[in-house]
This record gives C-alpha cells, structure tokens and sequence, in this order.
C-alpha cells in the first residue's frame, strides 16, 4: 500500500509539473519570442489603412466588382471566404458535383474575362484551396484579369501589369512552390493609385 501511494503521489507531482510546462511556460516563452522577433506575423499579419484593419495577408477574401482582382474559389462556409468554417469540399475527382462546379467556373471566368472557349483557364482561378481560405492566385491567373481590371479602372494594362509584378512573390527559400501573388495586397496597391 506505502508503495502505491509513493507512485501515485510520483506521477501526481510530475502531472502538476508538465501541465505547468506544456500549458504555461512554453507558451509564454513562444509568444514571447514571437512578439519580439516576428510581431507582424505573430498578430496575425494584419494589412491597415487609415488606421483601420483592412484584412490580412494570410486570408483570402471576396472580391467581386469587376475593378478588382478576384482570388479563388472558396467552398469555406455557405457564401465562401468564412475563417470559421476553413476547409475545402471534400469533393474527388470523379465527383460530378465536382466537375459540374468546376465547368461552370470556367464559362464565367471566361465569360468575365473576356476569353475565347479554347482558352486555357488556370486551375487555381476555377478550384478552391484545400483551406478555402488561400489569398494567393497565380502569376497567370492575374495577368488573365489584367483587361478586365484595367477597363473597369480606365488606366492602361501596363500600370495594372506593374501593380502585378511588385506584389508578386516569389518562391519559398528559392525553389519549394510558384510564384504567387496576394489578391488583397494587389487590389489595396491598385486603389492606393492616384
């Protein structure tokens, strides 16, 4: 029985102790290093304007009017871009809701953008990120909505094409992913122009 207690009295202290450690220390000791080394991404990579949070760079949202860039599709929540239902369709590849989706996307990118039916349509402009919330369109899929921003702005396809090229980012480290472009940022710099 004294040996019972000795090991259940062992394993209470030691549960105390790493409940302390896991669920107080370190994660005090992270946000701290976090606040002090990366405060923009740590706060949530926040974009302000006027002194009034516009979005952020890491979430993707709905922009519609014909004057901006459009991000992709998003199957998160009822109406798409809800950080409080994040996740994709769930939908395979041989889904017909799927393609059926999927078809429709591309006659109204096309249709939006001016295409002819045998252009090709980027896939990322047609399907929805694995998260629905994903604020990055590719370099192709924004060049694909240069006229239609560009008369919807009455400015020129170059000055939109200039926009494109100083929020493009490029790939991770060099080499892992493509070069991207973040919807927000580039809609904020083209209604920043004069």
């Amino acid at each position: 029985m004294r040996n019972l207690l000795s090991e259940l009295r062992i394993s209470l202290v030691i549960t105390v102790l790493l409940a302390l450690i896991v669920c107080g220390i370190y994660p005090v000791v992270v946000w701290g290093i976090s606040q002090i080394l990366f405060p923009h991404q740590a706060n949530g990579s926040l974009i302000l304007r006027d002194g009034k949070i516009v979005g952020s760079e890491l979430l993707a949202q709905n922009f519609t009017d014909p004057k901006y860039f459009h991000p992709r599709p998003s199957a998160a929540g009822e109406t798409g871009y809800d950080g409080g239902s994040s996740g994709g369709s769930n939908l395979g590849p041989i889904s017909k809701k799927l393609i059926d989706s999927v078809k429709g996307r591309v006659e109204a990118y096309r249709a939006e953008n001016g295409l002819k039916p045998t252009d090709a349509v980027p896939a990322d402009a047609v399907t929805a990120s694995a998260s629905g919330l994903d604020p990055h369109i590719s370099v192709k899929n924004a060049l694909l909505q240069v006229p239609r921003v560009a008369q919807a702005r009455g400015i020129s396809d170059d000055v939109v094409k200039q926009s494109i090229s100083s929020c493009t980012e490029g790939r991770w480290l060099g080499v892992l992913g493509e070069d991207r472009v973040n919807v927000l940022k580039l809609n904020l710099s083209l209604d920043a122009r004069p």
